[in-house]
Formats: structure tokens, sequence, C-alpha cells
């Protein structure tokens, strides 16, 4: 099993032969009054190779028996085996009788050299809290006690009590759309990296070449369907393939110039499509991009894993190619569920023939590499399944960088000491921690400040005894495990907060108590006239 990772594809290539070399069954065959040991025909060779690429998950069942001939035919040009009198290269693989045989060595294409670790084309680095300016406050500002009612308790307000130290203002520079494009790309190769489940991208991606600026206009420059939309006209389609893709895409309804409609007319709408995209010089997802997206072939059995990865890696496009992208995706997916379209192709499916017709418009290697096909006939088919969500901007990252950005332009307050603090406390390493001990921390990081808090509501003497008793009472009902700990017991708590002394009326209040409770009173007569 070929996992993501670098130049997977010459792996691929390199697996299938090695498969084909140790599975064909040989056997004794006869041609021309000769006899030829160890030799398969050409249809052997097509049944048991389209077999085995149906059943292994990097090719998958829409292999074709066509798509297998013509690997065979760049096996046979590879040397991978010849003809029975030890010719290949210029000879012509067919699907008949013809014998074959093995010669004793087959060439595995070998993998290039990786870039030493200095030369790597590492990350960028998000932009940090290094560039700021500084703006003196007062040295002291005083504070007053505050108050609070059970609803701000319940809201987790925080009470400030005496003094702050020394602090300054710290107000960050402005941040360009040049940082957001840097945060952008750094962020989305992070996404990346992590989703394909890979240590580098040394030898997948070169992100030297990458536009940030890409990533930006495919995320936010969108109409309300989600699809790209381009600053200049000039890059978008041309007039007449839209016309042609909206009158398939809405057949029998979607012809705006009302052409006349004949037997094979949507045939030749097809082709007209299939025309101006195959005469392109490069597909629609880059030679640049050639390997990522080879890359997650390796991740189709993980659904989610694999629409998150294509997120991503379609959001790196140059805007018209992600564009033209998603119309021809829905155009695909729409004449795959029209059921008031005629058929297409007399022999093969719908399904089959757009896959067949648009897969090495989409993607394909800048070197012609031999499993290109069945490779984008894998890719493609997933992606048709998943085209609405696998061409959407990757909500979690967009979230996580708008963030980030949000956080750079925040106004921040450092205190005087602050520096020497963080130099002997904070770590210059994260590391990973278990869920136990994060549990730990963030119970220990709530409940701290709020024991310092209750501490601080008792040894404040500026309020009366009503008031205290009245505040933490609050603060029993907001926080009630803390205030057990701090007084288990009434005695604990009548020390911190005295009686009140009793009043004169306790007395009599007393004597009226020790009346028979049935007691009669004699009514008074009224002395009005």
């Amino acid at each position: 099993m070929i996992g993501p990772g670098p130049y997977r594809a010459t792996k691929l290539w390199n697996e299938i032969i090695k498969l084909f070399r140790g599975g064909m069954p040989l056997r004794r065959h006869w041609a021309h009054f000769r006899s030829y040991d160890n030799s398969f025909s050409g249809s052997e060779a097509v049944d048991w190779l389209h077999a085995l690429l149906k059943r292994n998950h990097n090719f998958g069942p829409e292999v074709t028996r066509h798509q297998t001939l013509q690997l065979l035919r760049k096996f046979l040009k590879n040397h991978v085996f010849e003809d029975a009198k030890g010719r290949y290269g210029k000879e012509d693989f067919q699907d008949n009788g013809q014998l074959y045989r093995f010669p004793p060595s087959s060439p595995l294409k070998p993998l290039p050299q990786r870039v030493p670790l200095a030369e790597k084309g590492f990350l960028p680095k998000l932009p940090s809290w290094d560039d700021y300016e500084e703006v003196e406050l007062p040295e002291k500002v005083p504070m007053k006690p505050l108050i609070l009612n059970s609803e701000s308790w319940n809201k987790r307000h925080s009470i400030a009590i005496g003094e702050v130290q020394e602090c300054r203002l710290i107000r960050r520079r402005e941040i360009t759309q040049r940082h957001v494009d840097h945060i952008w790309k750094s962020m989305a190769l992070a996404h990346l990296q992590r989703v394909l489940g890979l240590d580098s991208l040394d030898g997948v991606l070169d992100t030297k070449t990458l536009n940030p600026r890409h990533i930006v206009h495919n995320v936010y420059s969108v109409n309300k369907q989600g699809v790209v939309v381009l600053k200049e006209r000039s890059d978008d389609l041309p007039h007449w393939v839209l016309s042609a893709m909206k009158c398939l895409a809405n057949w029998p309804n979607g012809s705006e110039a009302k052409q006349p409609m004949y037997p094979g007319f949507e045939r030749d709408v097809l082709k007209t499509v299939a025309d101006y995209f195959q005469k392109q010089q490069e597909p629609l997802l880059t030679f640049q991009l050639y390997e990522v997206f080879v890359n997650i072939l390796g991740l189709l059995q993980k659904r989610q894993v694999a629409v998150d990865a294509l997120q991503v890696c379609s959001l790196l496009l140059p805007p018209q190619n992600r564009r033209k992208l998603q119309l021809l995706m829905r155009l695909m997916v729409r004449v795959c569920q029209n059921p008031r379209l005629p058929v297409l192709n007399d022999a093969i499916g719908t399904r089959t023939l757009m896959v067949q017709t648009f897969s090495r418009c989409i993607l394909r290697s800048e070197d012609e590499e031999d499993l290109d096909e069945l490779l984008a006939t894998r890719l493609l088919t997933f992606m048709m399944e998943h085209q609405e969500e696998a061409l959407r901007p990757p909500a979690r990252l967009q979230r996580a960088v708008e963030e980030h950005v949000a956080h750079l332009r925040r106004v921040q307050i450092k205190y005087s000491g602050a520096d020497a603090d963080a130099s002997l406390v904070s770590p210059s390493y994260c590391r990973q921690i278990s869920k136990a001990e994060f549990e730990e921390q963030r119970i220990r990081g709530t409940q701290e400040p709020m024991a310092e808090l209750l501490e601080g509501i008792i040894s404040n003497n500026d309020l009366s005894v009503k008031d205290k008793k009245k505040k933490l009472k609050q603060f029993q009902r907001s926080y009630p495990e803390i205030y057990r700990r701090r007084f288990p017991t009434a005695e604990s708590e009548a020390a911190v907060v005295p009686e009140r002394p009793a009043s004169r009326a306790r007395p009599q209040l007393k004597f009226l108590a020790l009346k028979k409770p049935f007691q009669t009173f004699q009514r008074s007569w009224s002395f009005r006239a």
C-alpha cells in the first residue's frame, strides 16, 4: 500500500510493475509451429491486469479495459516485458493472441534525490508581536472596587480590587494586505501538511512558487453560488464556451440563442466544450500541483480527510483555473443527473463518458507520467461525487486565519516586569500534554483566580459587614465548590464574618412568643364621630 508522500506517482508505477511481473500467470504457448515457455498472450495480460487494477484501491473499479490496454502499451515501451522474439519499444501491444515474455530484469524508475534539509522550502513563518509601538500610560491607574450583582457573577465578570501595576499600551503597526496574504499562505500550507499526514511538503510541493493572493481571492471573491469571480474578463471562459456549457447543463431549456435543434445536436455541443478544454496547454489542476493531488488519492478511503485536502489544494489554484474547474464540475454532474438529456454515446454510459472526456483536461503531469490517465480517472470520479463540498473554501481554516489576524490587530496592555517574568516562566518550546494534564491545568487556571478573588473580598476592610456578607452569598451561589473549600464548616465562616450585634427589639419579640397562641384581644372601639 502506497500512502501519501513525495514522488507517489513514481512509487505507484513501480508497485504495479512488481505486481504484474510477480503475479501474471505464465505457461507454454504454441505459435507458428513453435512453442514458447513462460509466455503469455496479449489478451491474457489485459484480462489479468484489468482485474488487478479494479481491485486495487489506488485505482478502483472505474478502470476500463481500454485504459488497461494503454498501460500495457507503456509497459512494452519501457521494456517491462517484450514480445516472444525479444522486441520492445516501437512494437505496438495488441489485445489479441500475440505472445509476450518477461526479460530477465525489469527496469524500475529511480526515485528523485531528496533536497538537502538546508535547501528545503520550509513553511513561511507567521507574523509575531515583534513589531509594535509602545505608548506610555500614567504610572498607576487607581481603580475603585466594583460591586457586582448576581447577574454579573453568572457572566463571570472579574472584580478589580485595589490598584494595578504600571503598564504601557502596546499598539500594533498597521496590518497590511501583504501581511494578510502571508498569513493565509502559511496557515493554508500548515493545514495541508497536517491533513496529508506528512512531516514535510518537500518533494510534494514547491511552496516558494505559490502566490498567496490567489488563496485570498479564491476565498473572498465569489458569487452567491460559491463560484470564483474574476477581475479581468479576459481570463474567463470565452462566451461561446459558456453558452455551450449552459445549453448542455440546462437541457433542453438552456439554449440562449435558440439554435436549431437537430438529431445529435447535444453531442456536438459536448464536443465543442471538450475541444476547448482538451486544447489547453496546462490542465486545470496545473502541473505545479500535480504531485499534491496525486497524494490525495491515497486518502480517498477516508472520505472527509480527502475532502478537506481537496478544499485546501483547490485554494492554491490560480483564480481563473479554480473558476473553470468549478463550472466544468457543475456541468459534468448536471449532465449525469439529467434524465431528459439524450444518450451522448452509444457504447458507454454518460458518467463514464464525462470522466474519460475531461480527466486529462483536469489532471496530468508535465512529463506525461505513465499512470496519468488512471490517476486522473480515480480523482475525477471522487470529485464528481463530492463536488459541492470539495470545491468549497475550508471554513475551519478561514476561521483560524481571521481570528489570528484579529489577534494581531488587537491592542495589548503590557505590565511592568512582564518581560523579566516571561523570560523565567515562559518555555521556549511547546510540548504535547495528556488529556488529564489539560483538565488539571484548565481547572487550576479558572479556580485559582476565583480563590484569590474570594480572599480579596474577605480582606477588604472598606466593605461593611452587610455588604461583605451579601457579596459572599453571591460568590457562594456562583462558585459553591470554591466557597466550600474556603469555609468547610460554619465556625470557619463565622470567624471571618462576625454576627451583627443583637437589637433591642429582640427581648420583646421573645416575650410575645411566650404568650398563648390562641390569646384573643379585645376589639377597641373607634373614636370617630
